[in-house]
C-alpha cells in the first residue's frame, strides 16, 4: 500500500493520512459485502491490503451497508465528489493487482453498488 496510497490520494485531491483510512474503509465494506470468495482474493491480491482492511475496517462497526459506507466518509470530511473520485482511484488500483475480471465480480455482487461505480 505505501506505492499505492500516495497515488489514490493525489488521485483524489485528498491527503495520505485520509486516504489511507478511507482506502481501508472502502476495501474493508468490499470484503465484507461481497461474495465471499472474490472479495477475500481481490484483498489478499492488493499489497499491504489486508492490514490496511484489519487496521481500519474491523467488522463493519457501523453496519449500514452502502449508505453506512457513505455517511462514514462523509464523517471523515469528504465530499460526495471527494469520495467518488477515491472509489474510481481505488478501483483502478484494485484492477491493477487483481485484475479487471476479479475486481468487477466484487463490484457487481454488492447489492445497489454498481448503480455508484
Amino acid at each position: 500500500m505505501e506505492e499505492i496510497l500516495p497515488r489514490i490520494a493525489t488521485g483524489a485531491g485528498i491527503g495520505p493520512a485520509l486516504a489511507e483510512k478511507a482506502v481501508g474503509l472502502m476495501l474493508g465494506f468490499l470484503r465484507s459485502h461481497s461474495a465471499d470468495g472474490p472479495g477475500a482474493r481481490m484483498i489478499e491480491a492488493i499489497p499491504g491490503a489486508s492490514e490496511l482492511v484489519a487496521k481500519y475496517h474491523g467488522d463493519d462497526p457501523e453496519g449500514g451497508g452502502l449508505m453506512g459506507l457513505g455517511q462514514q466518509l462523509m464523517s471523515e470530511g469528504l465530499s460526495m465528489a471527494k469520495i467518488a473520485a477515491l472509489a474510481n482511484e481505488t478501483i483502478a488500483c484494485a484492477k491493477e493487482h487483481a485484475g479487471d475480471e476479479l475486481v468487477d465480480e466484487v463490484l457487481n455482487s454488492v447489492p445497489g453498488l454498481p448503480q455508484f461505480v
